[in-house]
């Protein structure tokens, strides 16, 4: 069984006052205005559905329910929707159940810094369909850009599975694909399960993210805290470098925008922060929450949290330094001053 024990709030040694104060993992927290409980929102969430795609051929389970302080997931990580051919010429995997039982905290606690998840650091979060969110690729190249392995890296620069040329990981129309494992999981927008939503240009509740804070899809209030406001197409804060780093593969073989290096958070850029989320009232949090949103711009879906996570469920590896990711290259997600560089808008 893949037993998921997703982070829990961690508080020891603050005061729970109105104040910051730091946790075990060293992250700078906010008490009292940011943790949102978020027991008996999507508490019961129970499918089985048959999908007879011809990938699939089987049914989609999926079991959400709220015991104390915990959420719990327990699926077999099938989509509840139809899914393209695997295995495809680019992608050689098989689409097979899985043993999913997962947790989240039903206290979330907004912190002052993003960490990392997806791949080995573990798992971002789940739509409710119980599919898992993994954004990025384990793929990259080295700096000549003479060898490069979609499977695992061949040096530090990382692709990306989405909106690429030069590499084909061969993802159908939910954005998703299926890993060795036979595990198929979402590297964008889930436009399958959003269908079957069938809620038009409504805010969209459709998984919980590592931290518990929920996660929407595409359409998000126009202005965050008012819930009279239209709906509109969130977009991500993320623009494509102007200049390539140094030591990156040759331009003229790999578009900037084929590696996770060549983007930057630009604060301000969209309405979004580092881990495309933000602050304000949602239709089951009317009072206002932080919550995430997969977009149709870069990341699509997010590469970090914003919530506390406790020392002993915190996942492997650990975010990179401060404005620096593990190769000393600049962190796409390390704030960029909007008016710093000159930045190529995502769309």
């Amino acid at each position: 069984m893949l037993n998921i024990p997703f982070p829990r709030l961690a508080v020891s040694g603050c005061v729970l006052l109105l104040a910051a104060c730091v946790n075990r993992n060293g992250q700078e927290v906010t008490q009292g205005a940011d943790a949102t409980p978020t027991a008996g929102v999507a508490c019961e969430w129970n499918q089985s559905i048959k999908n007879d795609s011809p990938s699939v051929r089987a049914t989609s389970k999926a079991h959400w329910s709220c015991t104390g302080t915990e959420r719990r997931l327990s699926a077999n990580g099938l989509p509840d929707h139809a899914a393209g051919t695997f295995p495809n010429p680019d992608n050689p995997n098989t689409i097979s159940a899985q043993d999913i039982a997962a947790t989240f905290t039903l206290a979330p606690v907004k912190t002052q810094a993003a960490t990392r998840l997806g791949g080995p650091r573990g798992v971002i979060g789940f739509v409710l369909n119980g599919v898992k969110i993994d954004a990025g690729t384990n793929g990259g190249c080295n700096d000549a850009g003479s060898e490069c392995d979609q499977g695992r890296p061949s040096g530090q620069w990382r692709m990306e599975a989405l909106g690429i040329t030069n590499f084909r990981f061969g993802t159908d129309s939910n954005n998703a694909h299926v890993q060795p494992n036979g595990e198929y999981h979402y590297h964008g927008m889930p436009e399958g399960f959003i269908a079957l939503q069938n809620k038009g240009q409504a805010m969209t509740l459709i998984g919980w993210a590592a931290d518990g804070f929920p996660i929407y899809a595409r359409w998000g209030y126009s202005s965050a805290t008012d819930a009279a406001s239209p709906t509109r197409a969130m977009q991500g804060s993320y623009g494509i470098k102007s200049q390539p780093d140094a030591s990156r593969p040759p331009v003229s073989t790999f578009p900037m925008g084929t590696f996770m290096q060549d983007y930057e958070y630009v604060e301000g850029l969209g309405d979004l922060d580092e881990c495309n989320g933000r602050t304000g009232v949602t239709p089951e949090f009317p009072q206002g929450i932080y919550h995430y949103f997969a977009t149709d711009s870069y990341p699509y879906l997010q590469r970090c949290v914003k919530g506390a996570l406790t020392v002993s469920e915190r996942p492997r590896g650990g975010p990179p330094p401060q404005g620096r990711n593990q190769q000393g290259l600049t962190d796409p997600m390390a704030p960029t001053p909007r008016t710093s560089r000159s930045v190529a808008p995502l769309v």
